[in-house]
C-alpha cells in the first residue's frame, strides 16, 4: 500500500521550519542555527504556516483527487484557486508567490485552455516553482507503474503549467525519477546511481544536461558546503536538496541542515522534506513539529483522499 503522508507531511514542515528564515544569511544561521518551528521572521506569520510550496502541492494532490488522474487544466483551476481565494493555504492569505507562477497562472485564467502550455519558456523562468511542488507525481507515476518516458511526459506537462523551459522540466524529472527510486525501497545512495546513469539526451539537449553536470556526472555528496547555494535558482535547488539529504543521517536531521542554508529556505526545507520524510518514513518525523504544522488534520485527510486514489488501479489518462 502506498501512503503518502510521510512525503507531504514532510514536505509541509520543511516548508514551515524554512518561512520565518527566507532571505536569512547563511554565516549568521551556522553561528546561531534555527533547531525548533518558529513564526513571524521573513514573512510575518504565525508558527507553523507554510508557503506557496505546499499550497501548491495541495493543490495538485486534490486535483489528481478530483479526476483520479492526471488533468493539467485541473491543476491549473486549483493553482488559480489558490492564487485568487486564498485556498489551499494556512490561514486563508496567499504570500510569497513566486514571478513566474504569477505570470502562468494569470495567463491560464486568460486563455483557460491548456494549461501546459502556460508555463514561462525563457531561461529566465527556471526558478523552483515547479519543483516545489513536483513531489505528488513520484507517488503518482509509481502507482501506475510508469515506463521512464511516460513519467517524462507527465512531468513534462506538469512543470510546465508555470515553468515550461527544460532546465526546470529536468530539474523536476530528476526529482521525481530519484524519489521513485526511494519508494522502490533504495537507499539514498543507491538511488544516486540510478539516476546517474539515465540517458537524458532521449529527453534534453546536451546543454541543458551540461547545467546538471554537478550531480550527474561528479559526486554532489562530496562538495563542500561553500560550493552549495540554496537560492531559488532550480539548478541550486535541486543540488541544495541532494547535498543536505546525502550528508544527514535522519529526517529531523535533514531539515534542520536544510533550513540552516539560508537564502530560499522554505523551498530547499520543503524539497529536502519531501524526500526525506518519504525515506525515513512518518514515526520518525519530529512529532513536536507536526503539531506546530497548522491545518496539519486538514493536511492528513487529503493525503487519506490521495492514498485512495494511489492504492486503486484504474487505466491512466493524461489530459
Amino acid at each position: 500500500m502506498i501512503d503518502s503522508k510521510a512525503g507531504i507531511i514532510g514536505l509541509a514542515i520543511g516548508d514551515a521550519m524554512g518561512v520565518p528564515l527566507e532571505f536569512s544569511i547563511r554565516e549568521q544561521l551556522m553561528q546561531n542555527p534555527t533547531t525548533e518551528m518558529e513564526g513571524y521572521g521573513s514573512h510575518n506569520v504565525p508558527k507553523g504556516s507554510w508557503s506557496d510550496d505546499t499550497s501548491m502541492t495541495l493543490a495538485t494532490i486534490d486535483a489528481i483527487i478530483q479526476d483520479k488522474n492526471i488533468n493539467y487544466n485541473t491543476i491549473g483551476t486549483n493553482f488559480l484557486k489558490w492564487m485568487k481565494n486564498g485556498e489551499y493555504t494556512a490561514n486563508g492569505k496567499v504570500f510569497d508567490i513566486g514571478r513566474t507562477c504569477l505570470t502562468a497562472i494569470s495567463k491560464f485564467e486568460v486563455k483557460q485552455e491548456k494549461a501546459e502550455k502556460c508555463g514561462g519558456t525563457n531561461e529566465l523562468d527556471n526558478g523552483n516553482g515547479s519543483l516545489m511542488r513536483i513531489l505528488p507525481l513520484v507517488y503518482y507515476c509509481y502507482s501506475r507503474n510508469m515506463d521512464e518516458k511516460e513519467i517524462y511526459e507527465v512531468v513534462k506537462n506538469v512543470s510546465s503549467i508555470t515553468h515550461g523551459h527544460e532546465i526546470s522540466v529536468m530539474g523536476c524529472f530528476i526529482y521525481v525519477m530519484y524519489g521513485i527510486e526511494l519508494l522502490s525501497n533504495k537507499n539514498l545512495l543507491d538511488a544516486y546511481k540510478i539516476i546517474k546513469k539515465i540517458k537524458y539526451n532521449e529527453y534534453f539537449s546536451k546543454e541543458t544536461i551540461n547545467k546538471y553536470d554537478r550531480i550527474l556526472k561528479h559526486n554532489i555528496k562530496k562538495y563542500s558546503l561553500n560550493d552549495i547555494k540554496s537560492t531559488g535558482f532550480i539548478i541550486n535547488t535541486l543540488e541544495a536538496t541532494l547535498w543536505v539529504l546525502f550528508n544527514t543521517e535522519s529526517y529531523n536531521q535533514s531539515i534542520i541542515g536544510a533550513i540552516n542554508l539560508g537564502d530560499d529556505t522554505d523551498t530547499v526545507g520543503a524539497c529536502v522534506g519531501g524526500l526525506a520524510g518519504l525515506y525515513y518514513r512518518f514515526e520518525n518525523i519530529n512529532k513536536t513539529w507536526q503539531k506546530d504544522l497548522l491545518k496539519y488534520d486538514y493536511i492528513v485527510d487529503l493525503c487519506n483522499k490521495f492514498n485512495e486514489v494511489l492504492n486503486t488501479k484504474e487505466s491512466t489518462n493524461l489530459f
